[in-house]
């Protein structure tokens, strides 16, 4: 029997170029626009869509990049819109610590035997896990 597909990771350039991109979450409300990512502190590969809520002066939050897909100028999260409202907020001008994401991965219940809270659960206790994209 042949392994099941697996997804392949969604590559830095094609993730860049969501940037003000509408988003959308799983039933297709609006949630707001891609305002940039974050990537991995060790890989360099996207972890994190940071997305703004709101107009120009909303929120930002990060979003499981791994929980996303776009095309055709849109972007959609596989979350419900008020999840992705009460997230914590993000600077996207400061690295993500280890402490944080594993908030932001519990908030999304992402249990920390898998994804993104599986990478960076075994890092150091204060470590830098994920760093704004240039």
């Amino acid at each position: 029997m042949a392994d099941p597909p697996s997804l392949a990771p969604l590559g830095l350039d094609r993730v860049r170029s969501w940037a003000g991109c509408p988003v959308d979450d799983l039933e297709g409300a609006a949630v707001g626009h891609v305002h940039g990512l974050f990537v991995d502190a060790e890989s360099g590969e996207p972890s994190w869509l940071i997305v703004r809520q709101g107009r120009v002066r909303g929120t930002l939050v990060a979003v499981p990049l791994r929980e996303c897909a776009g095309g055709g100028g849109r972007v959609w999260v596989a979350h419900g819109r008020e999840a992705i409202r009460a997230a914590p907020v993000v600077d996207p001008a400061r690295p993500l610590l280890r402490e944080h994401e594993l908030t932001i991965c519990a908030h999304f219940e992402i249990g920390e035997r898998v994804g993104r809270a599986a990478e960076v659960a075994g890092r150091a206790e204060g470590a830098v896990t994920s760093r704004p994209s240039p």
